[in-house]
């Protein structure tokens, strides 16, 4: 059999179908049919050449749901639920840490192991169907499975995506406490997943900064209690008001989603004092920002933190809780457009403009 995939193979350039072999399932390994795979900003900063050291020609998707249809000799899936062919799955895309270096035995930082290689980015096509923009998805041995269960369904799953995991990870480093007041900057997918998951933490007020409208929609439908167009409102009024709901103070906790340098700016001003920043959507350089060391940092007394990534257990703490609170957790919603391998192009591009918050690629229909 072959495999009809989406190909990115430069920088800038058309996205390209390709056929390739169907590969051998070697023992430990599983085959999955494609169910969707996200399109999210890491696949456009991918074609806009943004990240460093990408192999291509690459297949996108780092974020997929599948169904197996071949496994060799795995009965169970990473938490060691039943697993067998018909079964829904997602996964870990981040594979091949070494198990061995600092980060992974001494800090327990695997998404800093220097070996790490991640589906859909840090693989070239001619490794295999190792990026959801296939018919078919290749698990190497080793990857880690998770089967949906609780409920959850593919589309509830893709509807978060990687921004359900990166802004659960994200109200995780924030260490989120029962009462805080949480600022979320940034409506796009990983923004409205940390202002859900942080009303789930039980912050008493979750606000959310961002933009268009349809998204501020979505972030009050997910539990978001006030909301600021950027569009609409400039930075002096959005803290007037975020100060009149807090007493004066700021929020106790920001965290930033937006991708923007003027967010951590902007950021910087509105946390309390002694409150805590998490930066989370900077995941390629977009830029510098003035910063004063003493009235930024040391005299207000903040706790910034950088959250890169995540693990797996944020991948399967979040689908646990997600799990939980389905009914609050409409993240299906999020799905804007659905595209077939033909398309991703386009999706692309929507991507790009704003024009849809969440794009899937549907490449078996």
């Amino acid at each position: 059999m072959s495999i009809r995939a989406c190909v990115m193979t430069a920088p800038n350039e058309p996205l390209e179908l390709w056929t390739l072999d169907d590969p051998v399932v070697e023992e430990g390994g599983v085959m999955l049919e494609t169910i969707a795979s996200e399109v999210c900003g890491t696949d456009v900063h991918l074609h806009h050449g943004r990240l460093a050291g990408v192999p291509y020609p690459i297949i996108p998707g780092h974020v997929s749901v599948g169904r197996v249809t071949e496994s060799r000799g795995v009965t169970v899936d990473a938490l060691g639920e039943p697993l067998a062919v018909g079964d829904v799955v997602t996964f870990l895309d981040v594979h091949e840490v070494c198990n061995a270096c600092y980060h992974c035995i001494v800090a327990h930082q695997p998404n800093r192991c220097p070996s790490r290689k991640v589906y859909g980015i840090t693989y070239s096509v001619h490794d295999g169907p190792l990026g959801g923009w296939a018919e078919r998805i290749y698990m190497k041995p080793g990857v880690r499975i998770l089967k949906l269960t609780g409920g959850l369904d593919a589309d509830d799953v893709i509807g978060g995506g990687c921004g359900l995991f990166t802004g659960f990870a994200a109200v995780d480093r924030a260490q989120v406490r029962l009462g805080d007041v949480v600022l979320v900057q940034g409506a796009g997918p990983v923004g409205l997943a940390a202002a859900a998951f942080a009303g789930i933490a039980g912050a008493s007020q979750v606000l959310l900064i961002g933009a268009p409208d349809a998204r501020l929609d979505l972030g009050v439908r997910l539990g978001v209690d006030a909301t600021w167009n950027l569009d609409g409102t400039d930075a002096r009024e959005r803290a007037e008001a975020i100060r009149s709901l807090t007493g004066g103070r700021g929020p106790d906790v920001v965290i930033e989603a937006a991708g923007s340098p003027a967010a951590i700016r902007e950021g910087l001003d509105l946390v309390r004092d002694g409150g805590r920043y998490v930066v989370a959507g900077h995941y390629t350089d977009a830029g510098e920002i003035p910063m004063n060391p003493h009235t930024d940092l040391n005299r207000k007394h903040i706790d910034l933190r950088g959250q890169w990534g995540t693990d797996f257990h944020h991948l399967a703490r979040a689908l646990r809780v997600f799990a939980r609170h389905r009914d609050r957790l409409p993240f299906r919603d999020v799905i804007g457009a659905r595209y077939s391998l033909e398309q991703a192009g386009q999706a692309l591009d929507d991507v790009a403009a704003l024009r849809v918050t969440k794009a899937i690629i549907t490449p078996n229909g």
